[in-house]
């Protein structure tokens, strides 16, 4: 007899045997789960009344205003990488520490973070800093994996530092899970988390990670500096020190500035996830535009303070005008606004222009090119949520998820032995699979078994940590050989005499590191759970 926990193990090894072939994800998941909702209902152990809640679960996708940060996000990203930042901040980095032993790598990864901060596209940060940076290295006498391994690791840390694409969207289906979780134990008024609570949750984890990535590159370089030489300062260095302590900050100053006021905004309260998302994706284009005519830049650069002076007036005064009551300082503040308003939107303008009009290294012009990526990213990002709905979906029906919680609840040693499973089921995962498929479908079925869990101080598991958790669980697999995908997109851009092996054996110290720094959150949850306790109390 066919039973309902057969057919939904199957449904799983299905689905995962048509990804790992090759079919487009989206299909897979929303063609598996009908596939085998009609399947179960011909064999009397699946109700198809379950497949009306699919509408719905459509709409509340297309009402989520959480998820309009995605594109938002990506298209911020986008335009950073078209705009050539990534480039002039490697070689400002790698003229600031290139005297040093090991400078360049060191370079590789200030701007990893950098770039993790300000776009949170990690394909485009390896393959950027792989083609930019990797045959420099090695022209200066690199080891070949320890060039490799930095730049790799480095340009995963859009995974974990915000605003990260992975934690928008985790965010979003633990703030379901969360909720779910508590209404099973009985608690009706239910605790919320936010996508905001996550961005502060993952801000020190993503700090710590760069910490120990430049610790073990200072033990390398100093153990073998013959293998991470310093560049002789005479090639270094052409102008006054003060000249080019100028021209660093010019180029640091733009993205240290966008990355504090979309952060500064989520962190300060200001602004939700997608209101800040929002910020960037203006900023972005301003960047842009002012990059590509700094001579006449003086009208961006009075557009970019304007919208720092409406982000500051935001917090200071209340702009809203349907009032009845708006004392004369309000009003004065208002109509600054409406100025800032007017000037902000002139600068933009003639940005947007700019943009259009510059070409990138193909020929094509600069902002078509960025909204066609958008489009593309964020469309694959939509179409997978709503074919793991679906999948989702018939799971549940099947009664997985009931089946899934008394199988962890029935292992020995409780939460832990419970959360290592869960950790290495979706480290193994990350091997073969991206990390979108793994958050919209492991995520949704386990995350609210684990959250009605107590942890040794009799507290329910905190979701800010689990998310934390999980985030740096799938950056490992990204970089885990033989299948992490950071290794493939490095592997594409390398020279020809960079060996696949190469990059794997210097890949490994930073798995490493990883695995520690999991284990140090794990035995050590205020460091990713204080700063959303500070900021927000919860």
């Amino acid at each position: 007899m066919i039973t309902p926990e057969f057919l939904c193990l199957l449904m799983f090894f299905v689905a995962c045997g048509l990804l790992l072939a090759g079919f487009p994800v989206a299909f897979t998941l929303a063609g598996s789960g009908a596939a085998f909702a009609f399947l179960g209902y011909f064999a009397g152990v699946f109700d198809l009344s379950f497949l009306t809640a699919f509408p719905q679960r459509i709409f509340s996708t297309m009402a989520n205003e959480v998820l309009v940060a995605v594109p938002l996000f990506v298209f911020m990203g986008v335009t950073l990488e078209r705009s050539k930042i990534a480039e002039d901040l490697l070689d400002n980095m790698g003229r600031a520490f290139g005297s040093l032993p090991g400078g360049l790598a060191y370079s590789v990864c200030v701007v990893g973070a950098l770039l993790a901060a300000s776009t949170g596209i990690v394909g485009a940060t390896v393959v950027t800093m792989g083609l930019l940076s990797l045959p420099t290295m090695i022209r200066r006498g690199y080891n070949i994996p320890f060039a490799c391994g930095s730049i790799a690791a480095s340009g995963t840390l859009g995974q974990i530092i915000p605003p990260s694409i992975v934690l928008v969207l985790l965010g979003d289906q633990l703030s379901i899970a969360f909720q779910n979780a508590q209404f099973k134990k009985g608690i009706f008024a239910p605790d919320t988390v936010s996508v905001n609570d996550l961005f502060a949750g993952a801000l020190f984890p993503g700090l710590t990670l760069v910490g120990l990535y430049i610790l073990y590159q200072i033990g390398f370089s100093a153990l073998r500096p013959k293998q991470a030489p310093a560049i002789p300062r005479g090639e270094l260095i052409h102008v006054s020190t003060w000249q080019f302590a100028k021209h660093l900050a010019g180029a640091l100053f733009a993205p240290i500035i966008l990355i504090v006021a979309v952060l500064g905004s989520i962190l300060g309260g200001l602004a939700s996830p997608t209101e800040a998302a929002a910020v960037g994706a203006v900023g972005a284009v301003m960047l842009a535009g002012y990059r590509t005519d700094r001579a006449r830049g003086a009208p961006i650069l009075l557009a970019a303070a304007s919208m720092a002076g409406l982000l500051a007036l935001t917090a200071v005064f209340d702009l809203r005008m349907q009032r009845d009551v708006i004392s004369p300082l309000e009003w004065t503040a208002i109509s600054t606004a409406v100025v800032l308003s007017a000037v902000l939107a002139l600068g933009l303008l003639l940005a947007v222009v700019r943009v259009y009009n510059a070409r990138t290294d193909g020929g094509e012009r600069v902002l078509p090119s960025v909204m066609q990526s958008t489009t593309i990213i964020s469309s694959m990002v939509f179409i997978i949520l709503i074919g793991a709905a679906m999948f989702s979906l018939v799971f549940r029906g099947f009664g997985g998820d009931l089946w899934i919680e008394d199988f962890l609840h029935s292992l020995p040693g409780g939460v832990f032995t419970a959360m290592l499973l869960v950790m290495a089921v979706m480290f193994v995962m990350g091997f073969f699979l991206d990390f979108l498929e793994i958050i919209f479908i492991v995520v949704p079925i386990v995350s609210p078994i684990l959250l009605q869990m107590e942890m040794g101080n009799g507290e329910l598991m905190s979701p800010v940590w689990l998310g934390i958790m999980m985030a740096i669980n799938l950056q490992t697999s990204f970089l885990t050989p033989p299948f992490g995908f950071a290794l493939f997109y490095l592997r594409g851009v390398a020279p020809a005499e960079v060996k696949t092996l190469d990059i794997y054996r210097g890949i490994v110290p930073f798995v490493i590191i990883q695995i520690f720094a999991l284990a140090v959150i794990a035995l050590l949850p205020g460091v990713a759970t204080w700063l959303p306790l500070t900021l927000y109390g919860r």
